[in-house]
């Protein structure tokens, strides 16, 4: 009854509930910007951004089949167990306990001076060290744990979404390799052709042997382009069948990625508003009040612990008498504790749960302030790379005027063939130019839906409930 008593006027203080971990303001965080209106790419299914029907069908294949993604959906289910072992804490533990003691007290321990067997049966349904949470420590458990598994959530959806702009950059860098390895190709041959000619010339008389072997200069350096793009393209191939988890048939494709829309295009909304729901920055937020509530948990400490333990059943010396009448028998143990000198333990707990806040606080701020900049940077690469592709492409038709002019100066025997060799080589440099240019304007796309969020939201993934 006196514990009894006073747990409930220690219920009465006042309860050392957590602060309420505020949101730190973006507009404080990074200059706002004004940016295009237009659809929420967190609600972009990649499905619909990426239109190209290979490309689809890697990206599915990485979804289902990449290690990272697996790894981050077990740390989901970890996360999870915690979350349910830590809620379990709140509930008392009930079971049922059946036993048989007998024992034998020598003569000069009792009474009547002679040895005694006895035996004690029981049989009870009881508590074990059920605590009484009046200050919210296990509730606050409870909320750290539950926090800490919708960030894992948070990250495994970031994973997903990583991954799908991943194998979209390296399949369009695949398809830039195969084109430009097929221009090199194209030029090797021609001027292997070319090659033939002036040999031939050269054995009639009718040219240098001079020329002949700037023709040869011109084919080894288109064959050594030739030889790194196939070293290249091979890397790369390995690097996305990694990246995909399964084998796939990674065969050059016939179109080029000037003919045809690969990657759709979207503008977001205010970054405000909407970046507050990319996947890293929910898990910084989730991560920020897992801290608080651990604070509220190490503040919890400093007040007593209330915990019962009670047990009710039947007891007799005799089995057969162990369910009649006045062999019921019962056990209530209530438990106030409060720790009155720990060597400053629970202050240093407490001290070490706040500098975790702060620190996630920081981290919620960098990372509001790197989403921020992720999204400045992918809208000014997209609109630069639009350019450099459009300067790229007038540069090719220059180049191939240019070419086409020299050969005809070099025909009518008014300019020398190194100016015909000059034009040629600068025309191979323009086609491979042009090539990177377009895949880093179509890569550049990848990054505007990459730094939205990348369909984080309508991702399709496992269910994730706690």
């Amino acid at each position: 009854m006196a514990a009894a008593a006073a747990a409930c006027v220690l219920a009465g203080c006042a309860s050392p509930s957590r602060d309420d971990a505020a949101r730190p303001a973006v507009a404080a965080l990074f200059p706002q910007q004004q940016w295009p209106q237009g659809a929420d790419a967190l609600q972009l299914k990649w499905q619909d951004y990426f239109v190209d029907a290979r490309l689809r069908e890697l990206i599915a294949l990485a979804l289902d089949n990449n290690r990272d993604l697996r790894m981050a959906l077990h740390r989901t289910a970890q996360a999870r167990a915690m979350f349910a072992a830590q809620r379990a804490e709140r509930f008392p533990v009930i079971g049922v306990s059946a036993g048989v003691d007998r024992s034998r007290v020598p003569g000069d321990l009792n009474l009547t001076g002679m040895p005694v067997i006895g035996s004690r049966h029981d049989v009870g349904i009881g508590v074990a060290s059920w605590e009484i949470d009046l200050w919210g420590r296990l509730q606050n458990l409870q909320d750290a744990a539950l926090e800490n598994f919708l960030a894992t959530q948070a990250g495994r959806r970031a994973a997903a979404a990583g991954l799908v702009a991943e194998v979209a950059n390296g399949y369009l860098a695949l398809r830039e390799t195969d084109e430009r390895l097929a221009l090199a190709r194209r030029f090797t041959a021609s001027r292997a052709e070319s090659l033939r000619i002036f040999t031939r010339r050269m054995e009639e008389g009718a040219t240098s042997r001079l020329n002949v072997t700037q023709v040869e200069t011109l084919l080894m350096q288109a064959r050594a382009l030739g030889v790194q793009l196939e070293q290249s393209r091979a890397a790369q191939a390995h690097a996305l069948t990694l990246l995909i988890g399964a084998p796939v048939d990674l065969a050059p494709a016939a179109d080029l990625l000037a003919e045809h829309e690969l990657v759709g295009d979207a503008d977001p909304g205010l970054p405000s508003d909407m970046l507050l729901g990319r996947p890293d920055i929910a898990a910084a937020e989730h991560q920020l009040q897992a801290e608080n509530a651990n604070v509220g948990a190490a503040r919890a400490a400093f007040f007593p612990r209330v915990v019962l333990t009670a047990s009710a059943g039947t007891a007799s010396a005799e089995l057969k008498g162990l369910f009649a009448a006045g062999s019921s028998a019962w056990v209530f143990s209530p438990l106030v504790s409060l720790p009155l000198f720990d060597g400053g333990r629970r202050r240093a707990n407490l001290g070490m749960a706040e500098a975790r806040r702060q620190q996630a606080v920081a981290n919620y701020e960098k990372t509001v302030q790197g989403a921020f900049r992720d999204v400045a940077d992918a809208f000014s690469a997209r609109r630069w790379s639009a350019e450099q592709a459009a300067i790229a492409q007038s540069a090719l038709a220059v180049q191939t005027e240019r070419a086409r002019l020299a050969q005809l100066r070099y025909d009518n025997g008014a300019a020398a063939y190194l100016e015909v060799l000059d034009a040629q080589r600068d025309l191979l440099a323009a086609g491979q130019q042009r090539v990177q240019a377009r895949r880093l304007a179509l890569a550049s796309r990848v990054g505007v839906y990459a730094a939205l969020g990348g369909g984080s939201l309508a991702m399709a993934l496992a269910p994730e409930a706690p």
